[in-house]
């Protein structure tokens, strides 16, 4: 065989092996981002990795803005691909503020998420179609027992969530589930069978997160939290995280920390943030991009 003739045949052959190998490897994902679809459990609901929260100190902060910034405020977040709001009915005037600030877009192009306080004496198809009706919406894409703290919430609860459940079948709500405070009322979340989401507290420090009494001013047990974040993955709910940037007390390496310890050690699904600036959007969807990298 002529030199270079065995030369083009030993190339080409080498070209053909590597083909073959490329050909039996899996194909490697696509880069993630903070503003990918991801779907929430046995929910079946997509909501984007990085959500837009209404409740800093209770909406406060969202409220300050006035309804124009508060407006311009969601644009933003909405133009840059988060495409998940959350509020809940005590966050004052937060359902309002947020369907005068989504007017005009289509619906099926964002979600809305909103959290439900679970007292007596108010009937629950009256109330989730107050806030129906105050958020400019047809329906909830999730709607969460607010603030259960107890280990003996599931029972508490039970005539709410009878009343979820009879909004999904008149498609009122799509999805349901409960956002836990202290390790007695978390407990009671990997094993709960009615519950397809749960909004757990989730970070590095400790800060603002689950303890033996709900309401410490100290840390909360990090290794425990994660574990039954763990589990209720395992049995196919999904996990929101809040109380990432510890009530707004980290400073940016901690905040950048944090969101790595959420996605990597905990393994949440998605995060809730609150915002009082474009900054601080920007800022969030960089960091969540940089720990899913």
């Amino acid at each position: 065989m002529p030199h270079s003739t065995r030369r083009e045949f030993v190339k080409s052959g080498l070209a053909a092996g590597a083909l073959a190998v490329a050909g039996s490897l899996p194909l490697r994902a696509g880069r993630q981002t903070a503003t990918d679809w991801v779907t929430l459990g046995k929910s079946g609901v997509k909501v984007t990795r990085l959500a837009f929260g209404t409740g800093s100190f209770s909406g406060q902060v969202q409220r300050d803005l006035g309804q124009d910034g508060f407006t311009r405020l969601v644009r933003y977040a909405y133009d840059r691909g988060i495409r998940f709001f959350e509020t809940a009915e005590s966050y004052g005037e937060m359902h309002r503020m947020l369907g005068v600030a989504l007017k005009g877009i289509p619906r099926d192009s964002y979600r809305i998420m909103s959290k439900v306080t679970t007292r007596q004496g108010v009937d629950p198809q009256e109330k989730f179609d107050e806030l129906r009706k105050l958020a400019n919406t047809e329906y909830f894409d999730i709607m969460l027992l607010h603030w259960q703290h107890t280990a003996t919430w599931p029972v508490d609860t039970a005539r709410w969530q009878d009343g979820i459940q009879e909004a999904q079948s008149k498609k009122a709500i799509v999805s349901r589930g409960a956002s836990v405070h202290g390790l007695p009322a978390l407990r009671q979340v990997p094993e709960n069978k009615w519950l397809d989401v749960a909004m757990i507290r989730v970070n590095h420090k400790g800060k603002s997160m689950d303890a033996e009494d709900y309401n410490t001013a100290g840390l909360g047990n990090v290794p425990e939290v994660v574990s039954h974040v763990q589990q209720v993955r395992r049995n196919g709910m999904g996990v929101i995280s809040m109380k990432l940037v510890g009530e707004g007390t980290f400073g940016r390496e901690d905040r950048q920390a944090a969101m790595r310890f959420a996605f990597k050690n905990a393994g949440v699904d998605c995060v809730t943030v609150g915002y009082k600036n474009t900054a601080e959007i920007d800022e969030a969807i960089e960091n969540l991009n940089l720990a899913l990298a």
